[in-house]
């Protein structure tokens, strides 16, 4: 397939609504290469500002977009603001060159970005635009004449109103309880989108590689078993594909280790499902002779209230298990949702802790762990600042 010249913003001056979010900010920074001046607003700080280079910010209060700029809404600040959706400015660039979207439940982020490192090992120059920090490829966006590898999201359908080439999904499981009644119902509506994408990888159709991977875990299997498919139809030789794949050390907050101190590892992860939870506490388990300890912060409350009880079993593959009150949810609060429904439904013989604050959930793991132990931190929110405040309050 014919690659084509990026489209230029040039000219442009946009600002991002929501712009520290995982996907916004990605979006920022590939608009910025474009040509485009940048502006943004959040409600306050978050991990990926920090990806934000050069862009001005204004943090705290309402959105302030300057006269005459574009501005740009994520879906979850629609209410703070008028402007175009997030959905209609990927849309747009999708449309701009060949595209690869990744879509699924879980999975996604590391597979889209096993694809663009790929490409550009191989000197294929992709753009890619990610929802996650990914090291190797120097921030979670980037130009490219050639293939523009995207990130999709079904949490708001935003997903379908892309039209690339190629498209892959990790798996289809239902985790936005808010957005879909059914499994079935979101099975539906992947079906239907897909229907207009020339090439099509469903991850579960195929086997997990046997290669050995810089990135541990089954579920890394599988998911550089679907980055190579999607490699073949864009035209990569699998054995060209799999020299390189195999370099691949992953994406920030995926089983990232954020310090070790006092012989205790402290890791973080951006896992919020029960899928999720349990691929990478199995893996973590691998990491370590001494206790596993998981601190869980919930960030929506449909899914908690739909999925507590999952949850906790998850959890349950932990020897401790912490969990915080529900930080930074997107939907409205519902009487009786709390993070106290996860805490009650952990297996009884695993150590349970309720920490309603994220600070709470600090110190409490640093009261619990000891020499040759393992502390892992879950989330959608901010459950890296709960790992790196444990790992500053371990003894040197």
């Amino acid at each position: 397939m014919p690659a084509a010249e990026p489209g230029s913003l040039t000219g442009r001056r946009l600002y991002f609504v929501g712009i520290g979010g995982s996907g916004m900010s990605a979006y920022a920074n590939i608009a910025r290469a474009l040509g485009a001046e940048v502006r943004g607003w959040e409600a306050q700080d978050t991990i990926f500002l920090a990806a934000l280079e050069e862009i001005d910010v204004d943090l705290g209060g309402e959105p302030r977009p300057p006269d005459g700029w574009e501005v740009v809404v994520s879906t979850a600040h629609r209410h703070r603001a008028d402007g175009i959706p997030r959905a209609d400015f990927l849309a747009e660039l999708v449309a701009a060159q060949p595209s690869i979207v990744v879509g699924g439940a879980h999975g996604k982020t590391t597979t889209a970005a096993m694809i663009a490192f790929v490409l550009r090992e191989t000197g294929r120059d992709p753009a890619w635009v990610i929802g996650g920090v990914v090291p190797q490829l120097d921030g979670n966006a980037g130009t490219g004449s050639g293939w523009l590898v995207v990130e999709g999201d079904e949490s708001d359908r935003s997903i379908g109103a892309l039209r690339p080439q190629i498209a892959v999904i990790t798996n289809i499981e239902l985790d936005h309880h808010a957005t879909y009644a059914s499994e079935a119902e979101l099975r539906a509506f992947f079906e239907s989108w897909l229907e207009d994408v020339p090439h099509v990888v469903r991850s579960w159709e195929l086997q997990p590689v046997t290669l050995e991977l810089a990135v541990p875990g089954e579920h890394n299997r599988q998911n550089a078993a679907a980055a190579l498919a999607a490699l073949a139809l864009a035209g990569v030789p699998r054995e060209e594909a799999e020299a390189a794949i195999v370099r691949f050390r992953g994406v920030d907050r995926r089983l990232e280790l954020v310090g070790e101190r006092g012989g205790v590892s402290v890791y973080d992860d951006y896992g919020h499902n029960p899928t999720e939870l349990e691929a990478t506490l199995r893996t973590a388990r691998e990491l370590t002779d001494g206790h596993l300890i998981a601190v869980y912060q919930p960030h929506v409350v449909e899914r908690t209230r739909q999925l507590h009880r999952e949850l906790g079993a998850a959890l349950g593959l932990a020897d401790a298990a912490i969990v915080t009150d529900i930080v930074g949810a997107r939907d409205a609060p519902r009487e009786g949702v709390t993070g106290k429904l996860v805490v009650d439904a952990l297996p009884a013989d695993v150590r349970a802790g309720w920490a309603p604050a994220p600070e709470d959930a600090a110190t409490l793991a640093l009261a619990w762990a000891r020499p040759g132990d393992l502390v892992l931190t879950f989330g959608v929110g901010e459950p890296w600042k709960i790992a790196r405040a444990v790992v500053e309050g371990l003894p040197a």
